[in-house]
Formats: structure tokens, sequence, C-alpha cells
């Protein structure tokens, strides 16, 4: 069973960073994907940021450039590295995987999910 535990969220100030975690278990082998999403109260859930297995990274223009996602796959762990941050990137952030694609595209909603950490930026 793919389990994914999230850490890392909090509060901080606009301007302000955070780095979450997202702990992996449950599957074997290189080929699959991980992501970040984020929803906000009373808006869908959106894709953040994908990393594929080759190391290949996707951003959403939203974060371009102020996020960065990173996998260590000796600790099956994905982070993100967020900077610069706005009120407007206040949501639950949730880690999402899927372990037979060793590509995801953006859009794709991958079928494992964490139950998220929540971040707060106050202006």
């Amino acid at each position: 069973q793919v389990q994914l535990v999230e850490s890392g969220g909090g509060s901080v100030q606009a301007g302000g960073s955070l780095t979450l975690s997202c702990a992996a278990s449950g599957y074997a082998g290189s080929s699959y994907c991980m992501g970040w999403f984020r929803q906000a109260p009373g808006k869908e859930r959106e894709w953040i940021a994908f990393s594929d297995s080759d190391g290949g990274t996707t951003y959403a223009d939203s974060v371009k450039g102020r996020f960065a996602i990173a996998k260590d796959n000796t600790k099956n762990t994905l982070y993100l590295q967020m900077i610069s941050l706005k009120p407007e990137d206040t949501a639950m952030y949730y880690c999402a995987a899927d372990p037979w694609t060793w590509h995801c595209s953006p859009g794709y909603f991958p079928p494992y999910w964490g139950q998220g950490t929540q971040v707060t930026v106050s202006s």
C-alpha cells in the first residue's frame, strides 16, 4: 500500500519561505512520478509541480521561479522549496504519486495522495 506523509507546513509572512516534505513508502522501483498540488478554500485542487523518474521537472506558471521541487531517491522523500511566498499561496498542500508512470503531464491527477499540510501566508 502506497503511503505519502507531508510535513513542513506553517504560517509565514508574505515574502517568506517554507520547505515541504513528503515521505513515501509502500512501493519499490524507480519508474514513478511525484508531484505537489494545493487547494485553497472554495477552490479546485490545483497542480503545482511534477518530478519525473528521470529527474525532469515541470511547474505551473503561478509558481515558476518561486517554487522548486526535488526528490531524494535514497530517502524516498519529495520536497517543495517555496520562496517569495504570497498570500494567494495560502492553501492545503498535497503530495501525490504514481508508482507506474515515469512521466506525469501537467493536469494529470496521480492515484495516490497524502493527507496534506497547511500553508498560510499573511500580508
